[in-house]
């Protein structure tokens, strides 16, 4: 039966009594009950072996009983001070030292003992002193092993994720949940041809240098990171936990990532190197989030038609440009400036993909996109022939479409060709025309409006890859003739 003193763990109650009071009860009734016993068979006998009357067995009785008071302070006296000094207060000490000890930060204690404290005291001290140590140890190096893991398998995961799968019980098991989020994609135009042209080595750390911005970024405003896939960047907003604000906090994310890697171009460009371009889709819907894969292989992340509409948003892109998809607009609306809706239909879509070009976030963000003197670009009037090929994917079409250019700026051309080109079209154009010993290579851009223009279909043009020898070449003319 377990005490009435202690709850159903075992654990003491606020009634339980100290070791002092323990003993020192125990020992004084004891020492009453021995008493009783000795003084009540003093009297009966006397009473018995010499036939006392009852005065004398009074007295003879009050007697005893002084007696008994004198003996019973003097053991009580000093059994006390024993007691105390040889396993009261050493044991109190040891549960002191015990009250003291920090779960958080755990340190062993000495605990002072007399020279001539008891053999079973001591034992019980120094087992006490190993067992901390070995503890200590054991919660130092399982604490490093966590810490070890927190970080490392945090550069791989978000820390919030790593911390979800090892905090919670079910953290390894395979399977997910459904909830909704908001994704965003961002990637570079023209990063693959741009590496082409230079060193791998150089390529690596420009990369590294350009997903080091973004990633601060992402994290200022709690995304979480799922994937680097080459140099695009798959983030979700809503994970592990769903927050009101993720919508919003996606589209300032994306909005604060142009405005990053506009900062870092104009250092790039002091050192020497090229200008990097970014195209951004946010799109938010139903996902199933969690483990994915095997016993023997295992990815945390989300499968749903959400993640690639966000991927087909993005792809209509032109750098420097944010595209939010329209169950995205419809949380954001109230708190964002936007330009004019594009639509486009695209395969395996059911329906016409709507997105819409963000501008500007208000209050409590305040970010607008690098336009202005951030992004305002020269243009001039400069008429060279080119040949153009539509693209449908990597694929890129039989049919050259002959043509000439009319105005170029740093990152748009207008140009005049026979053939009207739907919107978002994605095209590859070469100039045909050489400047000296220099030949142009290989733009790649999209298509962002057509108009009738004299009687000709001119077409406005996004550069989303160009070789940067072309571009200064470029600017240079363009300079050339816009300078008075």
């Amino acid at each position: 039966m377990p005490n009435d003193s202690s709850d159903p763990a075992g654990e003491p109650s606020a009634n339980t009594p100290g070791i002092r009071k323990i003993l020192l009860a125990g020992v004084f009734w004891r020492i009453v009950i021995i008493e009783a016993v000795l003084l009540v068979g003093s009297v009966l006998y006397r009473m018995v072996s010499e036939n006392a009357g009852p005065v004398e067995l009074f007295w003879y009785a009050m007697r005893i009983i002084v007696l008994v008071i004198i003996i019973l302070l003097f053991m009580i006296i000093t059994l006390r001070h024993f007691l105390e000094q040889k396993i009261i207060r050493p044991l109190e000490a040891v549960s002191a030292a015990n009250m003291r000890l920090d779960v958080a930060n755990p340190e062993v204690e000495n605990i002072c003992l007399d020279a001539d404290a008891a053999l079973e005291i001591r034992e019980i001290v120094t087992t006490r002193s190993m067992m901390l140590e070995a503890l200590i140890k054991v919660s130092k190096q399982r604490l490093n092993l966590v810490n070890f893991i927190r970080d490392t398998f945090g550069r791989y995961l978000s820390r919030r994720i790593v911390d979800e799968i090892l905090e919670s019980p079910d953290g390894r098991n395979i399977g997910g949940r459904r909830q909704t989020v908001t994704v965003l994609m961002s990637d570079l135009r023209g990063f693959s041809d741009l590496s082409d042209d230079r060193d791998p080595e150089e390529m690596v750390r420009i990369l590294n240098r350009y997903l080091d911005a973004m990633t601060r970024v992402i994290h200022d405003y709690d995304g979480v990171i799922d994937e680097f896939i080459g140099d695009a960047i798959l983030t979700v907003f809503g994970i592990p936990e769903p927050r009101p604000d993720d919508t919003l906090r996606a589209a300032a994310c994306a909005l604060a990532m142009q405005r990053a890697l506009a900062d870092l171009n104009r250092q790039m460009v002091q050192e020497g190197m090229p200008i990097l371009e970014m195209g951004i889709g946010i799109n938010t819907g139903a996902v199933v989030v969690g483990n994915l894969g095997s016993e023997a292989r295992t990815k945390y992340g989300l499968v749903g038609t959400v993640v690639n509409v966000a991927s087909r948003i993005e792809s209509n892109t032109v750098g420097g440009q944010v595209l939010v998809g329209e169950a995205t607009y419809e949380q954001v609306r109230d708190h964002v400036t936007v330009q004019t809706p594009m639509t486009v239909m695209m395969k395996g879509l059911k329906k016409p993909l709507v997105c819409y070009p963000v501008s500007a976030i208000g209050a409590p963000y305040d970010i607008t996109l690098p336009d202005g003197d951030d992004r305002r670009e020269g243009r001039a009037e400069i008429r060279l022939p080119l040949a153009l090929w539509c693209l449908e994917g990597k694929k890129v079409d039989a049919e050259t479409i002959s043509g000439e250019t009319r105005f170029i700026g740093e990152s748009s051309l207008e140009i005049d060709i026979p053939v009207r080109l739907a919107p978002l079209t994605d095209v590859k154009l070469n100039f045909v025309f050489c400047q000296e010993a220099h030949c142009f290579s290989d733009i790649y851009a999209k298509v962002l409006a057509v108009e009738p223009k004299d009687g000709r279909l001119r077409h406005r043009l996004g550069v989303t890859s160009m070789v940067q020898d072309d571009k200064e070449l470029l600017q240079k003319w363009i300079a050339d003739i816009t300078t008075p």
